[in-house]
């Protein structure tokens, strides 16, 4: 059986539904063919492949390349002025109702071009591709106007075309309102309903095809549910799936109304109820937790980890890489915060980079485990153990990122 290229004498954690836990194979081999894996599992079970290259991993871990499933990686101008204020007492909704957050940035991105955007996403993004990153999710939001919401999820996606990484696209058009629509919310939604969203939807239905999901910040310094409802309605005619910012600061009952939609995840979940942990579970919609932003903003709640995981709601983890409450560009660190401030599992750790996080991009059918078929996306670590790599603090073992079969 032919192969383009071959790893040997590898330890795999390959996060398959067919094997328990990380799906741990001790003596393993990962063949990939025009960037598809063609096999992942016991080298006793193998083929016979011919390969092109093989390579000997010398007892190395490969697990599935890591994913990020929920940034704001493209952004205008910085927030540490706003870091200064909250070390000296001042609260998050504060910043934001004096003038700060979400509409600081927007003036930042608004005055960038798109190759200023771009220019400053891409060290942000080489961060992430160092520690194994081959998939990522990237809102807008900082825009919050046609044009520049365009403008947004145009350098999003020029991000993939400057470096070997698959780049997802959100249109968080939601994510505030902007001072031109200042005591107008409902003004505001109408122009995410009736403009952004058919600018964005797939080519097929008269779009532009940037945006592959529709998201929302429902809260209380946000939107509405009732507003977000819109939102969500205008997607779904338009084709596209939804996720939703909700639970972060109060609940709202946000995660209920997500899934009501079907939603592929809803992302915080601090002040997610009972109600609301039982819509996700009845609809399938992924748990993405945040715990950088859980600690840089000092966050005393806790998501309801025990009850999510009793349930059966699938939980992802995720950077949420943004200027104001959440600079984080490792998901390394993420799996260590996931760990000691949330109680995750290793296990749950890894697969909330892996598998989960696939799934809340609603891409499980193509990344995220190691298995026939899917793209051959790898992390080869130099570690003696997974355990590793949740447990260690600003050390990145990684020997080898392999992104669609090509050593990247």
């Amino acid at each position: 059986m032919r192969c383009d290229r071959l790893w040997s004498k590898a330890r795999l954690a390959t996060f398959a539904a067919d094997r328990p836990g990380m799906g741990v194979v001790e003596d393993g081999v990962v063949a990939s063919l025009d960037g598809r894996i063609a096999y992942a599992g016991p080298a006793a079970e193998a083929p016979a492949f011919e390969a092109a290259e093989t390579i000997d991993c010398e007892g190395r871990w490969i697990t599935p390349g890591l994913i990020d499933p929920h940034t704001h990686l493209v952004f205008g101008g910085d927030r540490a002025h706003e870091f200064e204020l909250r070390l000296a007492g001042a609260s998050y909704e504060e910043i934001a109702r004096a003038g700060g957050g979400i509409v600081s940035t927007m003036k930042a991105t608004r005055a960038a071009s798109e190759a200023q955007l771009i220019a400053s996403a891409l060290p942000r993004l080489d961060a992430l591709i160092a520690e194994g990153l081959t998939t990522i999710e990237v809102k807008s939001g900082y825009g919050l106007s046609l044009d520049d919401e365009l403008k947004s999820l145009r350098a999003a996606r020029a991000l993939a075309q400057a470096r070997r990484v698959s780049v997802t696209t959100t249109l968080l058009g939601a994510h505030a309102l902007p001072p031109e629509f200042a005591g107008d919310p409902d003004g505001y939604i109408d122009l995410v309903c009736r403009e952004m969203i058919p600018a964005v939807a797939a080519p097929e239905l008269g779009g532009w095809g940037l945006a592959e999901a529709v998201d929302a910040f429902c809260e209380g310094i946000g939107f509405t549910p009732v507003q977000t409802r819109r939102v969500f309605e205008a997607a779904r005619a338009h084709g596209l799936p939804v996720k939703l910012h909700a639970e972060q600061l109060s609940n709202q009952h946000g995660a209920a109304l997500a899934a009501e939609f079907g939603a592929l995840s809803a992302d915080h979940l601090e002040h997610l109820d009972a109600v609301g942990i039982a819509a996700m579970a009845k609809a399938g919609t992924t748990a993405v937790l945040l715990p950088g932003a859980f600690y840089f903003v000092r966050e005393t709640r806790l998501p309801p980890i025990q009850a999510l995981r009793a349930a059966g709601v699938p939980m992802a983890l995720a950077t949420d890489c943004n200027p104001g409450t959440s600079p984080l560009t490792s998901l390394l660190l993420t799996m260590n915060m996931a760990a000691t401030l949330f109680r995750m599992t290793v296990d749950e750790c890894l697969a909330g980079v892996t598998r989960e996080a696939a799934r809340a991009l609603g891409r499980l059918d193509r990344v995220g485990t190691l298995e026939a078929g899917k793209a051959c996306d790898l992390a080869v670590w130099d570690v003696e153990r997974p355990a590793e790599l949740v447990y260690r603090m600003g050390l990145n073992p990684l020997h080898a990122r392999v992104w669609k079969g090509e050593i990247a």
